[in-house]
């Protein structure tokens, strides 16, 4: 589906500010190793068939204005499909530790089409944020795991409405269901969805004006976010693989 005409000029964010965390890096040899994988999951996350009804297809379509796009951490693998399929021509960026492990995954992200900036995921600190606010003026969006990058599993910690307060930039909450997948026996039982097996999308659109108390915000998008998820809440308790 091809995106509809933007009303802001579209270009590459600035380099952000360096800081006293040098950021580590993944290349040579060590970046061709995971090409393969990235391939993998580009097949992987093709063969998925997703259903969502034509309100939910409309909000993820809609690209006339950046937006901040807030999942579950457990749900991630679903991001650069979603991109790929609902948002031609729009790009992702997502806060990645500055750390060698972060190097990792920022190498894997790019090769499956998201796009990082580097800086403390954790503590979301005044460089991260600057860096994605500038992200989001140049035009792009913003991927947020309010429950990443260690947990707890589906606490909304307020500290990512940050950016989007900063840029007066809308939210799109994202829930997902599975017909059929794997969980891992990590903090955030990651899904893995089984290849051509279907998933249930869900959005709703947040508007700038819902954010103003960021505390409050917090508690009441976390709520939205458990009701888009079927799992989220018994998964708290539950030790069982889902299949």
């Amino acid at each position: 589906m091809p995106s509809a005409p933007h009303n802001f000029p579209i270009t590459p964010p600035p380099a952000p500010a360096p800081n006293s965390t040098r950021v580590k890096a993944i290349h040579g040899w060590r970046r061709a190793l995971l090409f393969p994988l990235g391939l993998i999951l580009r097949a992987w996350s093709a063969s998925l068939r997703f259903e969502a009804s034509p309100a939910a297809l409309r909000l993820l379509s809609k690209s006339d204005q950046p937006v901040a796009f807030v999942l579950w951490h457990n749900r991630l693998i679903l991001t650069s499909e979603i991109f790929r399929r609902y948002r031609r021509g729009r790009t992702v960026y997502g806060l990645v530790s500055a750390s060698k492990d972060g190097a990792w995954l920022s190498a894997f992200f790019s090769l499956v089409g998201i796009r990082t900036v580097r800086g403390s995921s954790s503590q979301l600190g005044r460089e991260a944020v600057n860096a994605l606010v500038e992200v989001m003026r140049a035009g792009h969006d913003i991927g947020i795991t309010p429950d990443g990058p260690r947990g707890p599993l589906y606490e909304f910690k307020a500290g990512g409405l940050i950016v989007a307060r900063r840029v007066h930039a809308p939210l799109l909450l994202l829930g997902a269901s599975f017909e059929s997948a794997w969980q891992l026996r990590s903090w955030d039982r990651f899904y893995l969805p089984k290849p051509f097996s279907r998933v249930f999308l869900r959005c709703e659109w947040i508007p700038t004006a819902a954010l103003h108390d960021r505390d409050q915000a917090a508690q009441t998008l976390r709520a939205r976010l458990l009701a888009m998820n079927s799992d989220a809440t018994s998964a708290r308790t539950s030790h069982e693989p889902v299949v």
